[in-house]
């Protein structure tokens, strides 16, 4: 049985990755590996969102057996998710340094959802 190959995640600070997905270099593209749940709260502009992990109803963890394999909240999902996606035979795939934590800590946009407010009555009866 052969030994796995080390795989090497490139690691980019998230001034430098802002950069990149602004200049649009080379179809650069944001893959948000977090839960939809996470997503929904706040994400990157123009990001897809691929969730490296699901909720089970039991309130565990299990990874997408659809993932085949960029950022996640902290940086250690999506780090998984390069190795992934390197050993799929992606290349230029690169780890987001810190996540989307970081990325908002910078101060850089995000598209944040807007909750609507409930119905009241008044809006109700005007339907």
């Amino acid at each position: 049985m052969a030994a796995a190959r080390a795989v090497a995640v490139t690691t980019v600070d998230v001034q430098t990755a802002a950069r990149e997905l602004q200049e649009q270099q080379d179809g650069m593209m944001y893959l948000d590996v977090r839960t939809e749940e996470e997503m929904g709260k706040g994400h990157i502009r123009g990001s897809l969102n691929v969730p490296y992990f699901f909720v089970t109803p039991q309130g565990t963890r299990e990874k997408n057996p659809r993932f085949v394999e960029q950022g996640c909240q902290s940086g250690k999902r999506s780090e998984l998710a390069c190795i992934d996606l390197l050993a799929a035979g992606f290349m230029n795939v690169k780890n987001v340094g810190g996540g989307y934590a970081a990325w908002l800590h910078n101060g850089l946009p995000v598209t944040v959802a807007v909750p609507t407010p409930p119905p009241t009555p008044e809006s109700a009866a005007a339907i």
